[in-house]
């Protein structure tokens, strides 16, 4: 891959902001020495300084120094460090990749300035494994920006670009769904205990053959109905299971949590 030539600013270095620069600097994207971490804590950082990031509590210093500025903090913490940086801002050199939920890059621009050049951002948690699923998306800014932007998180998982008003949609079924696929394997395990295995036992069983379904969708290009329907017999145990889960709601259940969080999303963001 082509290393990047610049500087890059994670402000709010959480598990995703951390999580990112560790996969750039593993996919030889950027060196540690490019990227900076800042943290109101920066005790919590010293481990990444001995690895040779630059760590920092001064948002609006690292600011000055960076070509990129990824803005990683909590929606509702993002308007008081917009303004701690804007002094430091300089609309044409800064790209700014924002991973808040629920903030639009009009919502940015109009604290940071109407040229600002802003990406929005979607990974999820299995950024920390190079295995996200991130969408990304933008108002106004260049193609040789989202070029750039694509390559980045390419070096963490797949990339899908969308149109911005699907951004909370993407927050809901990307970012909040692998907890929804997590707790459905923690059910099955359970069901694997209730059976008759000990938990590790059908902890294992159920994250294999969860892992084992989703490979087979990505490998074979297939619906899941596809996949289904290849083990699904008549009169059989898989359909009777599906059907007795779906008598409970099971599909329906997931259809309405993710529409639900879609809308909690939309409304952590205060403009003001």
């Amino acid at each position: 891959m082509k290393q990047f030539n610049g500087n890059i600013a994670i402000l709010g270095s959480g598990n995703i902001g951390i999580s990112l620069a560790k996969g750039l600097v593993k996919a030889n994207y950027a060196k540690p020495g490019q990227i900076s971490l800042t943290r109101r804590n920066v005790d919590h950082l010293s481990p990444f300084a001995e690895q040779g990031f630059v760590v920092s509590g001064d948002n609006a210093a690292v600011v000055a120094t960076a070509d990129v500025v990824v803005l990683a903090v909590l929606p509702q913490q993002l308007n008081q460090l917009m303004d701690q940086i804007r002094p430091a801002i300089d609309l044409k050199k800064h790209l700014f990749i924002s991973v808040a939920s629920g903030v639009s890059c009009a919502d940015i621009r109009n604290k940071l300035g109407a040229e600002a050049q802003v990406v929005r951002a979607m990974p999820n948690t299995a950024i920390a494994i190079g295995q996200s699923m991130t969408c990304i998306a933008t108002d106004q800014a260049s193609a040789e920006y989202m070029e750039e932007v694509t390559r980045m998180f390419e070096t963490v998982g797949a990339v899908v670009k969308i149109n911005e008003d699907l951004m909370t949609a993407a927050t809901a079924l990307c970012a909040c769904g692998i907890a929804f696929f997590l707790r459905g394997i923690r059910a099955a395990s359970q069901g694997g205990v209730e059976i008759g295995f000990h938990a590790d036992e059908a902890l294992k069983m159920a994250v294999q053959t969860a892992k084992g379904a989703a490979d087979l969708l990505l490998q074979m290009q297939s619906h899941p109905e596809q996949e289904i329907d290849k083990v699904t017999s008549p009169k059989g145990c898989t359909i009777a299971g599906l059907n007795e889960m779906e008598h409970n709601g099971f599909s329906s259940s997931l259809i309405k949590g993710i529409k639900l969080s879609a809308q909690k999303a939309g409304a952590l963001y205060t403009k003001e």
